[in-house]
């Protein structure tokens, strides 16, 4: 999501000379931290510049942010896309900029209420891009040289909730695959695994072009802090719905969020945590340490010590280490279509990360043969 949107003021700030733009992050407390230190990074290296911050951080830490001696200037999260907001012309939209893969963010804030949350304290409400505006900015993506269009958003499988007839996401992607028939990927970012809707699931189980790799925003694997959590889900709906894509499409990769020492979460809790990787076959893992977001309800739940979160946050990754490294074993000896960046690797239909031959052509989609795992890259 932050990717899609910096790339957007990027290209709508294209003329602007002088000018250093920090989107920040407040999603942790860790985040917040390094929004801080980014912002005082850019200061050093830019000393002469109009540095002015946006995205979440400035929104929700306001106060703070703006009282940084070496911030120059605020802009509200809801108009960081908005050229008024810069005092610039708004007679043209951005243009794409020429990228392998394109990041487009069609559904912005949040209608949920998750007790450890603040990202709708920072982005308000659930709002969708009509299906005429994502498939404008798509085009323009592919007109510009990208090969792949991840479809991305705050709530991402809430898209269409709040448009006429309330379309679903499973609706967009057929929009998107129908109307653009040369597009070779398609990806989605994070999505609510109890809202993926009939549609959605059959693109996901049998479309070639929707990619092999499904990212849930799972958050834990014991119901009762997803409970605790205000989740729509249980640990049974996220396993079921892995089961029945790897039965239809075996080689689908799971993702998932995952938080280590909510608050209350003991160690039964933890175990069942750790559990949730080998049972969905997590391969590609986030792991969040828990933080208390002020303001929220999990922040007045009672708290687990900091330093027993770190020790499961640390449990949490080495158990999604050791079940990335069999997956990427498993790959050896397969061939696989891997489009290419601009740093020698690429990524597979699965999100595995390829080396590829100095030199390769960035937004090339090449065979390779893989023959080994060096350093968690397939080569």
């Amino acid at each position: 999501m932050n990717i899609a949107e910096s790339e957007r003021m990027r290209a709508m700030l294209a003329g602007e000379t002088n000018l250093v733009v920090v989107n920040s992050c407040a999603v942790t407390g860790e985040a917040l931290s390094q929004t801080r230190k980014a912002i005082r990074r850019a200061r050093r290296d830019h000393p002469g510049a109009r540095l002015v911050v946006t995205g979440c951080a400035a929104e929700i830490d306001r106060a703070a942010i703006g009282a940084m001696d070496e911030v120059d200037g605020l802009v509200a999260n809801a108009a960081k896309l908005d050229p008024r907001a810069w005092n610039i012309a708004a007679d043209a939209p951005p243009v794409a900029p020429a990228r392998t893969r394109a990041f487009v963010a069609v559904q912005n804030g949040c209608d949920h209420a998750c007790t450890f949350c603040v990202i709708p304290q920072g982005r308000g409400v659930s709002r969708s891009l009509s299906v005429a505006d994502v498939l404008r900015e798509v085009e323009a993506h592919l007109t510009a040289g990208a090969k792949e269009v991840v479809l991305t958003g705050v709530d991402l499988t809430s898209w269409g909730h709040d448009l006429p007839d309330e379309p679903r996401l499973g609706t967009l992607v057929e929009a998107i695959l129908a109307s653009f028939p040369g597009l070779p990927r398609l990806r989605l970012s994070s999505v609510d695994g109890i809202e993926i809707d009939a549609g959605l699931f059959d693109l996901l189980a049998y479309e070639p072009r929707v990619m092999p790799h499904l990212h849930l925003s799972l958050q834990h694997g014991a119901d009762l802090i997803l409970k605790r959590m205000k989740r729509r889900h249980l640990r049974r709906d996220a396993v079921e719905l892995a089961q029945r894509l790897k039965a239809l499409r075996p080689d689908i990769a799971i993702g998932a969020d995952l938080i280590a020492g909510f608050p209350t979460e003991t160690h039964a809790h933890h175990d069942e945590n750790l559990g949730i990787i080998d049972e969905l076959d997590i391969v590609h893992a986030h792991i969040f340490p828990y933080s208390a977001r002020p303001g929220t309800p999990a922040a007045r739940m009672p708290q687990v010590p900091r330093d027993v979160v770190k020790a499961r946050a640390a449990d949490l990754r080495a158990r999604a280490a050791a079940r990335r490294a069999v997956w990427l074993d498993s790959l050896v000896g397969e061939t696989l279509p891997v489009l290419a960046e601009r740093d020698s690797t690429g990524y597979a239909p699965n999100y595995a990360r390829v080396a590829l031959p100095a030199g390769t052509a960035a937004g090339d989609i090449i065979k390779v043969n893989v023959r080994e795992v060096r350093e968690g890259l397939l080569g």
